[in-house]
């Protein structure tokens, strides 16, 4: 299900202001300036359409109005939205002093990673002097189209962290999550970019003066308010981090709610989620069958591991799908009004684009067809979520759709699976048992593509039942 909120007015967050108080006893002080007494070479890298060229801009106004020399080349390609894109940027004490603007290998004297994607291009990469290039990365995630079309998409962030790491040096690279600042501070991830630009130059990364990228931002005109907070918040941040972060933690827009840590909260918050789910004695029924996993494990390797974690993460998945008695609990619970409340000053009204299976709406290819359903589809979801105790009844009206038959399948099937676990896991075979555990990890989405993911998951599970039927 979806929801599309018209007529919505966001909430802006208003930018604080940096003062002293901000700041401690002292103000912000002044980064010393290295001499431009060369060519001085910056790469901006990142994502077309979020700013990237406006940096280089900034940067070259502010020379000209040192009355320096500046250069740049912006490199956008086919895709300038949304696609990869390097401005390559010169400053020099005049203008004659520039001849080559492109920054081959090893030229670079600043690297602003505006995104961690685009700056691990082989090229960017090679334009780092190893321990002498500055290098400041906004490691913020932003998913390509490939997330949507494969649910096992994964950025390689460790593996760029690393590339870089290995270009620039351990210790050299700065790592921050400046597009999250930027959102919690300005209620807008386009300022992220001058913020990162405020760390170099708070850091020493510029030859040019914070007043000067201030005037030329000025003059620029555009967001100038905005743009110039984000400035100051970034070597506010370069100045004094914790005061960043512990103001992250207080206008954080994020969910007050803890994620656990240990094994036993990682239960524990399951435990609780099921007994709002459907009922406390269905949580037991998930209690009870993992501390007979635990037990066992505990008997065999002194203690709970990677055996019942596993089960807990798998048996919840497969005890709280996301049925109509979930999604109606889910839209009735004060926690999506909070969610509006929090996203939105006011609306208009709410629609609902739903595919209720006993409509049996089918696409050109078959597949389930959402219908769109008022405000009012929110006195159904009301009444729905008090239907709940019918989930695993004979009353139920969707029980005897297809779908829901395989869910209740196969979830009777892993524990079962589970119990055999329980019963006969040993020294011999619990590195296999924690493996077999893990076969409902491949299952995911809804209708048919949940439907598909099942007879994945089934097909690996028949893999194992030789060796477990011979062990377990």
């Amino acid at each position: 299900s979806f929801v599309t909120v018209h007529g919505a007015r966001p909430k802006k967050a208003k930018p604080r202001t940096l003062d002293a108080s901000a700041l401690g006893a002292s103000e912000l002080p002044e980064p010393k300036v290295p001499a431009l007494d060369r060519n001085f070479a910056v790469v901006v890298t990142g994502v077309g359409g979020t700013g990237v060229v406006t940096i280089g801009a900034i940067l070259g106004m502010a020379a000209h109005l040192e009355g320096k020399g500046c250069g740049m080349i912006d490199m956008a390609g086919l895709a300038q939205k949304g696609g990869a894109v390097f401005s390559h940027v010169r400053l020099a004490p005049t203008p004659e002093e520039i001849h080559a603007i492109r920054v081959a290998a090893g030229q670079a004297d600043l690297v602003l990673g505006c995104d961690i994607v685009v700056t691990g291009n082989r090229k960017v990469l090679g334009a780092m002097r190893k321990d002498e290039t500055v290098v400041i990365v906004n490691k913020a995630e932003v998913m390509p189209g490939d997330f949507a079309r494969h649910r096992d998409f994964k950025l390689p962030t460790d593996r760029l962290v690393t590339a870089i790491r290995e270009a620039a040096g351990e210790t050299r690279p700065l790592f921050v999550d400046a597009a999250r600042i930027a959102e919690v501070l300005f209620a807008n991830s386009i300022a992220a970019n001058m913020f990162m630009l405020g760390i170099a130059a708070q850091q020493g990364g510029l030859p040019v003066s914070t007043q000067a990228i201030e005037q030329a931002i000025r003059l620029n005109g555009q967001a100038v308010d905005m743009n110039v907070a984000a400035f100051r918040w970034g070597r506010r941040m370069a100045h004094d981090p914790g005061a960043v972060t512990d103001m992250m933690d207080t206008r954080g827009r994020g969910s007050d709610r803890k994620i656990a840590q240990t094994l036993d909260e990682i239960i524990s918050v399951r435990e609780d989620f099921l007994a709002v789910y459907h009922n406390r004695s269905y949580a037991k029924r998930f209690r009870d069958r993992i501390d007979a996993i635990a037990a066992r494990e505990s008997a065999v390797t002194k203690g709970p591991g990677v055996l019942t974690e596993t089960a807990v993460r798998q048996l919840f998945k497969l005890m709280a799908i996301k049925d109509e008695f979930e999604v109606a609990r889910l839209y009735t619970a004060p926690e999506f009004g909070r969610q509006l409340a929090g996203e939105f000053d006011s609306w208009q009204k709410l629609e609902f684009h739903l595919a209720p299976p006993i409509l049996g709406r089918k696409d050109s290819n078959g597949r389930p067809k959402k219908s769109v359903f008022g405000p009012r589809m929110m006195t159904v979801f009301a009444l729905l979520s008090r239907l709940k105790p019918l989930r695993f009844s004979p009353l139920n009206p969707f029980a005897r759709h297809p779908d829901r038959r395989m869910e209740l399948e196969t979830l009777a099937l892993y524990e079962a699976d589970l119990d055999r676990i329980a019963a006969n896991a040993g020294e011999d075979n619990i590195a296999d048992a924690a493996r077999f555990a893990a076969w409902p990890d491949r299952i995911a989405g809804y209708g048919p593509v949940r439907v598909k993911s099942i007879e994945e998951a089934m097909a690996h599970r028949s893999d194992f039942n030789p060796v477990f039927k011979a062990k377990i």
